[in-house]
């Protein structure tokens, strides 16, 4: 039996990723995987990312030199966000082939659409 993970306004403290946002990291994360750094598939509540930021992305991705792979349920035990009042700072850990648990983070905001949510990718780096 899973919890259910509830989306919080906690400006003083970090706290898990909500679980209704982590499919649509789970598809972020499928998507750098299969070299889409611009999120220009698939991932339909998500920005775009532009053409330097994916430049930026993919470079980061590359000299780490290990192949990304889609999400584990454990992410979820070390992934954090935090409400910075207009949006969330989002954290998400990510998993390579060789290592499993890497160095590498994928940084997004997060903000309100009415009922829904955007995510934008701010970068994938080593911290």
């Amino acid at each position: 039996m899973t919890n259910t993970v509830p989306v919080l306004k906690d400006e003083d403290n970090q706290t898990p990723v909500p679980t209704v946002w982590r499919n649509t990291f789970r598809l972020i994360a499928e998507a750098l995987k299969e070299g889409d750094f611009k999120l220009n598939l698939r991932v339909s509540d998500a920005r775009s990312i532009s053409a330097k930021d994916a430049a930026i992305i993919t470079a980061n991705i590359r000299d780490y030199g290990d192949q990304l792979i889609d999400l584990p349920d454990d992410t979820w035990s070390t992934s954090v966000c935090q409400w910075m009042l207009d949006y969330w700072e989002v954290y998400i850990d990510l998993f390579t082939a060789n290592e499993g648990a890497s160095d590498l983070v994928l940084a997004v905001r997060v903000y309100e659409d009415g009922t829904s949510y955007i995510y934008e990718v701010q970068s994938v780096h080593v911290p």
